[in-house]
């Protein structure tokens, strides 16, 4: 694999990664007894650490990238063990 390809994968581990990542340790403006601005929603957060949201996400998405990359050299779980379609056929 060429490293501008692993790096594209890479980058869209990182991207994916950031919806599991946002929702863990948020407190809400209802759940810590904030005045709230008029119209704010209960749900917003409090404080939002993009520098904590960042690194959370770049560990996790090197762990899935890791596990994909293991996969892509040692062969795993190839295309054909997914092709469910034409496994019938056969």
């Amino acid at each position: 694999m060429a490293w501008q390809s692993a790096m594209a994968i890479y980058f869209l581990f990182w991207a994916l990664s950031v919806f599991f990542v946002l929702p863990f340790g948020v407190q809400t403006t209802d759940e810590a007894g904030i005045d709230r601005i008029p119209g704010q929603a209960d749900s917003a957060p409090t404080h939002f650490n993009v520098g904590r949201v960042a690194l959370l996400t770049t560990i996790v998405s090197a762990m899935l990238f890791g596990a994909f990359y293991a996969n892509y050299v040692n062969g795993w779980v190839t295309a054909e063990m997914l092709d469910f379609v034409n496994a019938r056929g056969r």
